[in-house]
């Protein structure tokens, strides 16, 4: 049974750090190209980052590069992100989404196979 577990969320003011992870099971983690998205109250489900199965050239949404990275740790079956100078907008339940084969990383939540549950983030002003 494949699982992915979102963890590190929580209650920031703004400028501060979180480092979100998200441990998986049940995959063949170091095949998989994983993805951040989140989702705001009210709004569609964004891309946030991705990192591809090979480990190297993250991809970033416009909002958040040069704030935020992602890495991954075939090793351990886990991604991360490193949330910095965090703003009220970054207010979301982020979600981690594994895309089994893909070479590089997509944007489109449509291409990824397996999500785990999300993880409340919530930067205040």
């Amino acid at each position: 049974q494949v699982q992915l577990v979102e963890s590190g969320g929580g209650l920031v003011q703004a400028g501060n750090s979180l480092r979100l992870s998200c441990e998986t099971s049940g995959l063949r983690f170091s095949m998989y190209t994983m993805g951040w998205f989140r989702q705001a109250p009210g709004k569609e489900r964004e891309f946030v980052a991705g990192i591809s199965w090979k480990g190297g050239n993250p991809y970033y949404a416009d909002s958040v590069k040069g704030r935020f990275a992602t890495s991954r740790d075939n090793a351990k079956n886990t991604v991360y992100l490193q949330m910095n100078s965090l703003k009220p907008e970054d207010t979301a339940v982020y979600f981690c989404a594994a895309d089994w084969g893909a070479g590089v990383v997509s944007a489109d939540q449509s291409d990824y196979n397996n999500w785990g549950q999300g993880t409340q983030v919530t930067v205040s002003s």
